[in-house]
This record gives structure tokens, C-alpha cells and sequence, in this order.
């Protein structure tokens, strides 16, 4: 090993090592940091659960050195997703911040097609939400006590069979479809129902004046449960379709007698003619 104790050669080899690193390595690194890379950056601040619109996105291009793995590059492929985490204006989206399905506590509200809809109700005491054990899916009565100053409790006939769709507390968490802090989990303040505009209707005229109670009716297989509400759907039916049809029939029997009266008078002028 004596060759390395030559100092001219320790020179000449430094100066190799040194013309390698600046003809080299260093246009290497130099063309890596210089390249681009198109990546999707926020425009609007979006909120945790929130459903990504193409509003709230653009692609831009940056350099592509140390751009961390998972960074989306496609807006198509970010539209549409739903926020697992809040984003600020000018982050870049990484797909462990994406999901395809909204946050579990939103959910039930992202199934509404038109044909019904979603209403809460207040659980004015722990007894009338029946002790915070409803959960999602459940079939209930709604009871209601002193029924338009009536003095009686009476379950009105829009209200028989009625889903749950989430029970939640006061600070907005889903007791029944999110995940409480360990000690800290709060009774129930509402429950959401799934209702027809009818329903609707009758349970926010009740929600201001009269107090609601909650009964159990069905807890088990969805096809069970649908059961319950095609029954208060043809119910519901049949109570708002009948004075309609009833006064359909009124007119057609009154056009009925004005033409028999009509056909009669007619007879008679023709007799008294002849």
C-alpha cells in the first residue's frame, strides 16, 4: 500500500474524484432538480368530508425533486373524491387524503335520491329517546303527548312507522355511526328521520309545539324493515290521495245529474211540442 503514501498520487486521484463529481454527479443532480412535474394543488379551502368539486382544484406544474410519494397528478382522478382531512388553499393532495366514500357520520346523507328526505328532531329528555339506545335503521312510532291541545297522547297516522337514520349529540357527533372519545361520549340530542314531505310537515308543526316521544318498533334485516315503511308510505298515500278523489267523484256525479237533468228537460220540451 505504499502507492497511497505517495502524495502525487493521492493529488492525482482527488483531482479524478473531483473531475467526476463536476462533469458527473453534479449534472445529474442539476438536470433532477431542473425537471417538472404537473401536480393537483387547492384553490379554495376544503373541509373534512367535504365532497372535491373542480372549483376547489387546479394542476399546476413545480419541480419534480423530492416531491413526496402519493402526490396526485391528475385532477380527474381527485373531482368527485371526498376529503379525509382538512386542506388548505395551495396544498398539494396526497391520496392518503382522498377517499371514494364520504365520511361515515355524513354518509346516510349522501344515500338521499329526491324521493324522501332527511329531518331531526329534538330529544328534549333522556326517557323520550328511548335512553339513547336508537340506532340507524331502527323503525319507531312517534308518540306525541297532548296532540293539538287535545290533552292526549296519540301517534298521528303520518307518524306509525318511521326510520332512523342517525342519533346525534350536541356537539354533532353520530352516536351511532362515528367514533366517540374514549370517556368523553355524549347522550343524544336529535335524531335524524327519514321521511316523506308529508311527514315532514307534520313533524315540524310538532317539533314547535308538543313534546315527542320515540317508540321501538323494529330492529333487524333491512327487507324486514322495509316492510314497515311501504305500509306507512301506502298509508300516507291513501290519506292525502282520498279528499282528492273523493271530491273527483263529487264532481263527476254532479256532471252526471246536470246531464241526466239536461237529457230530462230536453224529453219534456220535446213532448210538450208534439
Amino acid at each position: 500500500m505504499k502507492i497511497f503514501r505517495n502524495r502525487t498520487v493521492i493529488g492525482v486521484l482527488c483531482i479524478l474524484l473531483a473531475l467526476v463529481i463536476c462533469f458527473g454527479v453534479t449534472p445529474l443532480f442539476s438536470r433532477s432538480a431542473s425537471e417538472k412535474a404537473e401536480i393537483v394543488r387547492v384553490t379554495a379551502d376544503i373541509k373534512e368530508g367535504d365532497e372535491i368539486t373542480a372549483e376547489m382544484v387546479q394542476t399546476v406544474e413545480v419541480g419534480a425533486y423530492n416531491l413526496p410519494s402519493g402526490i396526485m397528478t391528475e385532477k380527474d382522478e381527485v373531482v368527485g373524491k371526498y376529503a379525509t382531512a382538512d386542506l388548505k388553499a395551495g396544498d398539494y393532495i396526497l391520496a392518503s387524503k382522498l377517499s371514494n366514500e364520504p365520511a361515515a357520520e355524513n354518509a346516510y346523507l349522501y344515500n338521499l335520491d329526491g324521493t324522501k328526505q332527511a329531518i331531526s328532531v329534538t330529544i328534549k329528555s333522556f326517557a323520550t329517546g328511548l335512553s339513547g339506545k336508537l340506532e340507524s335503521g331502527d323503525i319507531v312510532s312517534v308518540l306525541v303527548a297532548d296532540y293539538k291541545g287535545m290533552g292526549e297522547t296519540v301517534i298521528p297516522p303520518e307518524l306509525q312507522y318511521v326510520e332512523v337514520i342517525s342519533v346525534t349529540a350536541s356537539s354533532g357527533y353520530d352516536a351511532n355511526t362515528g367514533e366517540a372519545v374514549e370517556d368523553e361520549k355524549e347522550l343524544p340530542s336529535t335524531v335524524t328521520l327519514l321521511v316523506t314531505t308529508e311527514q315532514a310537515k307534520v313533524l315540524a308543526g310538532l317539533e314547535q309545539e308538543s313534546e315527542l316521544h320515540l317508540a321501538l318498533v323494529y330492529r333487524g334485516t333491512p327487507e324486514n324493515a322495509s316492510a314497515f315503511i311501504e305500509a306507512q308510505d301506502a298509508l300516507i298515500e291513501e290519506l292525502y290521495a282520498e279528499p282528492e278523489a273523493e271530491e273527483t267523484a263529487e264532481t263527476t256525479e254532479n256532471t252526471e245529474t246536470e246531464e241526466s237533468e239536461g237529457a230530462d228537460s230536453a224529453a219534456e220540451s220535446e213532448a210538450a211540442g208534439e
